[in-house]
């Protein structure tokens, strides 16, 4: 999946967004165990994704391109109160897509992070039209309103 996910989104050629390295995974579960979050059948992964609870106030500078993914990330504070929610990146394998694979899940990583944080917004970079219905879809589901950052 890290691999698909190195080729759809050219992390590795892009700096401004986030790499998946293992001191990225380590940032993400200290931020929220749930925020990096797969689906497995017996053959291994088939969906994975990735949301970052995070201020409102970094949501306002990365929504207008004062900060970048990296940024978001790294300057996200641990162990604060999150008020919004980026829906960072999901990732279905061909053959389960729409199938309503990764709304179930990236809906039940919602919920969780709410139990413990008061989750006010949401917000997304689309990079497919897929990735911009999810999130639309997402935020209807839990009637919050939804910032993009223009493309």
């Amino acid at each position: 999946m890290i691999k698909l996910a190195e080729e759809f989104f050219d992390t590795k050629n892009d700096p401004v967004q986030i790499s998946i390295t293992p001191a990225t995974i380590d940032k993400l579960r200290k931020i929220h165990p749930n925020t990096l979050t797969e689906k497995k059948d017996r053959n291994g992964p088939i969906a994975w994704f990735i949301v970052i609870p995070t201020t409102t106030a970094l949501m306002k500078k990365f929504v207008k391109k004062k900060i970048a993914e990296q940024e978001l990330l790294d300057c996200t504070p641990l162990g604060s109160r999150y008020e919004a929610l980026y829906l960072c990146s999901a990732l279905v394998l061909p053959e389960y897509r729409g199938r309503g694979v990764a709304r179930k899940l990236i809906s039940k990583t919602i919920k969780s992070i709410q139990k413990q944080h008061p989750i006010q917004c949401l917000f997304y970079w689309a990079f497919s039209a897929e990735g911009k219905r999810l999130a639309t879809r997402i935020a209807e589901d839990f009637d919050l309103p939804l910032y993009a950052r223009p493309e």
